[in-house]
């Protein structure tokens, strides 16, 4: 049985919040974020240009004591990531989403927080679909992505990666919460 996790989101501040992400970003289990070499300065720098950015935004995720738990990362892909990589249509919104390494796993915190993060991205009337582009080898996020209605599409070549060009509707969303929802109630 999971916990269940409340989460709220908050625009991430650049300088405020640069040395709790430095500390998440470097840690060797954010690999895929490729920021393992990164200074404090570089995590600043990084961060204060998405904030300056128009197609892209960092967020947040707070646990219910308003407690940094998360960060959350969404953008524009005709604009940002995915630029010529392939045809975006109006209502998608691209998405990261990074957890801090801990000692003290708790179990499913990771799917409660990919939860909120599409349930929060889908609050907005205007997206249709979630697009994401993890590594091809970061199996771990494919199983969570999967696990939220995500269907793969292909692999691409981004400078930076061979990444898993995959797509989540905000039907195929719901209808996974719907799923679970109803198992639960028998279960």
């Amino acid at each position: 049985m999971t916990t269940p996790h409340t989460f709220a989101f908050r625009p991430l501040d650049p300088l405020k919040d640069a040395e709790l992400l430095h500390s998440w970003v470097t840690h060797p289990k954010a690999a895929f974020w490729m920021m393992q070499d990164a200074k404090l300065e570089d995590v600043e720098r990084a961060y204060m240009e998405i904030a300056a950015d128009e197609h892209h935004h960092a967020l947040l995720g707070l646990d219910a004591y308003g407690v940094p738990a998360f960060l959350m990362e969404r953008y524009d892909p005709a604009h940002r990531e995915l630029v010529g990589l392939y045809d975006p249509r109006p209502g998608d919104v691209g998405m990261h989403f990074l957890t801090p390494a801990t000692d003290t796993p708790v179990r499913g915190f990771t799917r409660s927080v990919i939860t909120a993060v599409m349930a929060h991205l889908f609050e907005d009337p205007a997206v249709e679909r979630v697009v994401v582009e993890p590594d091809v080898s970061n199996t771990a996020v494919h199983a969570l992505n999967e696990a939220v209605g995500f269907v793969p599409e292909r692999e691409i070549r981004k400078p930076e990666k061979m990444a898993l060009l995959s797509f989540c509707t905000r039907e195929q969303f719901f209808e996974i919460q719907r799923s679970l929802a109803a198992t639960a109630v028998t279960a």
